[in-house]
């Protein structure tokens, strides 16, 4: 018995270690200070419950009021409306205002035709916003730990990503901030059995049908014990890192934006100089290379960004290719061609000038806009969204005997080794023509169009991707018949598209 004694103030020398180390992050790094009313995210789960709890032991010398935020998504039936009771008799144990909000997130998916946790994440938002709008709360905390960091930075670095992707979870954001990045999940665990502190546990979080769950309970201890025990430490670093350089980048390409881009009503004006053909990493502006004017190929891509982001009337994301596609326009582009860009924008080559701005409407159109993508095999994880018809593209690359199953009900499949360069992914022109696959005879696409019940102004915008100036495939129709999958086939391309309205 007297053994236990020990462990026992180690227990409590921990407890007090996390407490102080989180007071003086709170402070010195995000900013929490006397007078703040800190809205505390509280889903019932370990790691929000554990954030409550140490937010009510600092209340006091933070000299902050605590209230707690929680959004029921219904994703759950009775276990979403329990663990909102239990948030709520946790916040009137510890005489916290309870702040509650609910909405049918799965209807609101399907409504918007959207992902689900894209909507849900929306949803819950949405309703932190409204209440630092509404100045019930000053600010947000939410309770993503270290292990989240380095669990999205895994997921990111394997579907394909970027700078930007690599800084993973942003310890600020607005007004949400996030004080547990840099706490390991298991220490949150042994902070709340040392209070005696219950929780609520997500079944869906053990559903490893999703990827998120499969990198937790599988990727991430296989590589923690084969291969680096620090590896959640050293993923959080990388994020760290990472954040620091792409601000940098973004403020570096801002900066530029601001000296060069001319508002003339909604649009914005960009010399096509800026966006010059590209040799050993720097343009043929005028500038000696080397000098802080001579901007590199990195550069152009975000200040494409930035202008993108400034110019969008609604959501979307702005994938590689969409940026590959405008640096084109302006390098070889013929002026008065037209991009469509998700988030409705519209970028149009005049003379010397790219002029991004928000699209209109085809009714509001005197021409149609035209695009034209190149699209390089493997595209694992890219994606395209056509404003025209409110659809995401994605292209993925399978190994047929293995996976070909799986594409029944997917989307439309062909052959990969029937494809050949340059793929080309654009919008229907008068002339193109295919023979579907199931088909005797080659037919115009305005035809087979017709039979799908497009109209004139989708149909001008319809995508479609021709290999070597074949179409190998058209959005709604069967794929071509000389690039569809056979017996023998080792890996073909699968294509899916949603609504991304």
């Amino acid at each position: 018995m007297p053994a236990k004694k020990p462990a026992k103030r180690k227990g409590r020398a921990k407890r007090h270690e996390l407490v102080e180390s989180l007071r003086i992050s709170l402070c010195k790094r995000f900013g929490v200070c006397a007078g703040q009313r800190i809205g505390v995210a509280v889903s019932g789960g370990a790691d929000s419950v554990a954030l409550l709890r140490l937010f009510v032991e600092l209340r006091e010398a933070l000299g902050v009021v605590v209230c707690v935020a929680h959004f029921n998504h219904k994703l759950r039936g009775k276990a979403s409306d329990a663990d909102e009771k239990f948030v709520a008799r946790l916040a009137a144990q510890h005489k916290l205002e309870f702040l509650v909000a609910s909405e049918n997130v799965a209807a609101k998916a399907k409504r918007e035709r959207a992902n689900l946790e894209d909507a849900a994440r929306r949803a819950r938002y949405a309703f932190f916003d409204q209440l630092v709008k509404e100045g019930r709360v000053s600010r947000i905390a939410v309770a993503q730990t270290a292990d989240d960091q380095a669990e999205t930075v895994l997921a990111h670095i394997m579907r394909g990503t970027g700078l930007a992707g690599l800084a993973g979870i942003h310890p600020q954001a607005g007004n949400v901030f996030r004080p547990l990045l840099g706490i390991r999940r298991a220490a949150l665990r042994e902070y709340l059995r040392g209070k005696r502190q219950a929780w609520r546990e997500d079944a869906t979080n053990q559903d490893e049908t999703r990827t998120r769950a499969r990198i937790r309970h599988k990727l991430m201890p296989f590589l923690e014990r084969k291969f680096q025990s620090s590896v959640v430490e050293h993923l959080c670093q990388l994020a760290e890192l990472a954040l620091e350089d792409n601000s940098y980048l973004d403020f570096t390409a801002q900066f530029r934006v601001n000296k060069v881009a001319k508002e003339i009503g909604a649009g914005v004006f960009i010399p096509v100089v800026e966006f010059a053909g590209v040799q050993k990493g720097f343009p043929k502006t005028g500038c000696e290379e080397g000098s802080p004017e001579a901007d590199t190929l990195a550069l152009q891509k975000r200040m494409i960004r930035e202008v993108v982001k400034g110019v969008k009337p609604r959501a979307g994301e702005l994938g590689s290719l969409h940026v590959d596609a405008v640096l084109h326009l302006a390098q070889s582009g013929h002026s008065g061609k037209i991009l469509q860009l998700p988030g409705g924008v519209e970028v149009r080559r005049e003379r010397d000038f790219l002029i991004f701005c928000p699209s209109a409407s085809p009714k509001d159109k005197a021409e149609p806009g035209t695009f034209s993508l190149h699209v390089h095999l493997p595209a694992i994880g890219e994606e395209l969204q056509l404003d025209a018809l409110s659809r995401i593209l994605r292209f993925r690359v399978i190994d047929w005997p293995s996976e070909g199953r799986e594409t029944s009900k997917t989307g439309a499949v062909l052959d990969r080794d029937r494809l050949r360069a340059p793929l080309e992914l654009r919008n229907w022109r008068p002339g193109d023509a295919m023979r579907p696959a199931g088909h005797q005879n080659r037919h115009t696409l305005a035809r087979l169009l017709n039979e799908l019940g497009a109209s004139r102004w989708e149909k001008e915008s319809w995508p479609l991707l021709t290999s070597a100036g074949k179409v190998a495939w058209v959005l709604g129709l069967p794929v071509a018949d000389e690039f569809a999958v056979v017996e023998g086939s080792r890996a073909a391309v699968v294509i899916t598209e949603e609504s991304s309205s």
